[in-house]
């Protein structure tokens, strides 16, 4: 399962994402307020901690992307 939910972030790294996939190819923004981006934070995630405790990290680095918060260095850290 795990290697699955990291190939599906994958998939949406190279297809979907501003960042990093085909948009990237006709948008040049810098969208993403972290390093790394929340894609890849959730990858590292998920192979660190397994797929529940992944996935409710990345949603809790997600909610924190918005205007109010200047973003930074956030790496995959303790849980």
């Amino acid at each position: 399962m795990k290697k699955f939910v990291v190939f599906l972030i994958g998939l949406y790294q190279k297809l979907l994402s501003f960042e990093t996939g085909i948009p990237s190819l006709f948008f040049r923004v810098k969208i993403c307020r972290f390093t790394p981006t929340c894609s890849e934070y959730a990858k590292g995630a998920v192979k660190k901690y397994g797929v529940t405790k992944g996935i409710e990290m990345s949603l809790r680095r997600i909610s924190k992307c918005h205007p109010w918060n200047r973003g930074g260095y956030d790496p995959v850290g303790p849980v």
